[in-house]
């Protein structure tokens, strides 16, 4: 082989080996294990999760950037992000697509540069160029590698403030629907998302939590409940009587494969070097930076929850190869002009959710992951979905959907996903009542921490939220990268603060062993898995 025959001592080291090591062994089992029943409710439930989560925030950048970015620009984003990263990436699992920290990153960034009178595109575009360079740069270093010391406290704060921020922002739609439509839709809209969120997190409970009905009745529940509730509760505002008299605001869609402003190119090529000085291309070198930041934490905590130990997973990972192909897909979103896609909390741990087998154990009467359907497909063809639904029918489809609808929706994956997080599943054990603690489905290594330390990192992990949190809801937004990776430093310094056996019970590895391996670096890249 050509690679074979490369003198990797130190640049470009890592990528090497996950070339070697995953991409290529891999990629013909990558698609023949997807042919398989399991990716058809696994690619339905996971364009859902994505794409109507991405309109929402396409709302947020259009309301905050003077209708800028629209429906169109995060859908070709997503799209790009699932066709790329399905066909391409090392780690196929992690979806990627437009986050709710990089819709807060660029209308940041539309409210500091426009009023200095630079054109906002084009200084998004030298943003993009530049993060584009510092992936490479990170990729070809092998910076990646520091992704290692990341433990589950850095996962779980960080799904848990995703989570949180999903919660968030169903209440900010519906708040907004009585500024909309009035009150009659406002509260029409808040009882159609608590319904449909009612229905979705029945489903889970029903697929997931149950010895009710049958394993393979419990599994359509499990497989279809989301894309189904969708469906429904956007027929359901068409049902008539009193119905017919409230106004309900539908998602604002644009025209078939056209930029929403009017300021973009009609060709979708931005027009980067047209009104910006060589002081505006410097000036766009920190923002690059902040968004190489975000990226680097925000994709590859991502990768790492939707490979986590909780999952029986059989194949390598890929970290170093994968976030230099994520820096190829920035330099073309900001060429493109549209919002730069990265990894997706909780889409990608719910990709991964939607892709195990299950199996009912008889003797515990607990479902159990028999396997996962680890391949390629499913992330591809998600991503070819989103692109469709930039064509005229479909657009005129999702201008059906009730905004009311993607509350409900965030709420399902929210309250859905944030039950398994030791962050949630800590301050309940801490608020159980300690004569029931022992009959609760609790970790064990909960019951074997002293109580003074399990509280101890506790409040570690809910200081490290509330900074993460807080920053959000200020001007200071732009410098949440910032806060990542400060706690990222915090959890380093753990061993000196909690006795190791201690540790060892409330913190662990974010992925076992298999995954890490990557980030290993080894003298000598092992053919174990060679084809």
């Amino acid at each position: 082989m050509l690679l074979d025959k490369l003198k990797v001592r130190f640049l470009g080291r890592g990528m090497y080996i996950d070339i070697r090591r995953r991409l290529i062994p891999y990629y013909i089992s990558d698609i023949r294990d997807g042919l398989t029943y399991r990716t058809i409710p696994s690619t339905i439930f996971i364009f859902f999760t994505n794409l109507l989560p991405a309109i929402a925030f396409a709302q947020d950048m259009f309301d905050h950037t003077d209708n800028t970015y629209g429906v169109n620009e995060v859908l070709m984003a997503s799209a790009m992000g699932g066709i790329v990263f399905g066909a391409f990436a090392g780690a196929p699992l992690c979806i990627v697509g437009v986050t709710g920290p990089i819709s807060i990153f660029n209308y940041t960034v539309y409210e500091l540069i426009v009023p200095k009178g630079i054109p906002y595109l084009p200084f998004m575009c030298w943003i993009c160029l530049w993060s584009m360079l510092l992936h490479f740069i990170i990729a070809f270093t092998n910076v990646v590698n520091f992704m290692r010391y990341i433990t589950k406290f850095s996962c779980d704060v960080f799904g848990f403030f995703i989570n949180i921020v999903y919660i968030q922002k169903g209440i900010q739609i519906l708040d907004h629907q009585f500024k909309l439509r009035g009150s009659t839709s406002g509260f029409a809209s808040i009882v159609l998302a608590l319904l449909m969120g009612l229905f979705g997190c029945a489903a889970h409970f029903f697929g997931d939590k149950t010895v009710y009905l049958r394993p393979k009745i419990r599994a359509i529940f499990r497989d279809y409940g989301t894309p189904l509730c969708v469906v429904f509760f956007t027929g359901f505002i068409h049902y008539g009587g009193e119905l017919s008299k409230v106004d309900f605001a539908k998602l604002p869609v644009g025209v078939s494969f056209r930029p929403t402003s009017a300021e973009h190119p009609q060709n979708w090529l931005i027009h980067f070097w047209e009104g910006i000085s060589v002081g505006d291309v410097f000036l766009a070198l920190p923002f690059g930076i902040l968004m190489t930041a975000l990226f680097y934490y925000d994709h590859n905590i991502s990768s790492l929850i939707c490979q986590s130990s909780k999952y029986p997973l059989k194949k390598p990972s890929s970290f170093h190869y994968d976030f230099f192909l994520l820096g190829i897909t920035t330099g073309i979103a900001g060429l493109l002009g549209i919002p730069a896609p990265n990894g997706l909390i909780p889409q990608a741990p719910l990709h991964t959710d939607s892709l195990c087998v299950i199996r009912h154990d008889y003797n515990t009467g607990k479902d159990v992951i028999a396997r996962v359907v680890e391949q390629r497909l499913t992330n591809f063809l998600q991503g070819v979905l989103t692109l469709c639904m930039m064509t005229k029918p479909f657009l005129k489809v999702l201008g059906l959907i009730p905004q009311a609808a993607l509350a409900g929706l965030f709420w399902i994956m929210s309250i859905t996903a944030i039950d398994g997080l030791d962050v949630t599943q800590r301050l309940r054990f801490l608020f159980t009542d300690p004569a029931s603690l022992y009959s609760t489905d609790f970790s064990p290594n909960f019951h074997k921490v002293e109580r003074r330390w399990f509280i101890l990192y506790l409040i570690f992990e809910l200081i490290a939220f509330a900074c993460e949190f807080g920053i959000t809801c200020t001007k200071g937004a732009i410098g949440f990268p910032g806060v990542l990776i400060f706690f990222m430093f915090v959890a380093m310094v753990f061993p000196r603060i909690f006795p190791k056996d201690q540790l060892d019970l409330l913190d662990a590895p974010a992925a076992d062993e298999l995954i890490l391996k990557s980030l290993r670096l080894p003298e000598k890249v092992d053919d174990e898995h060679q084809a």
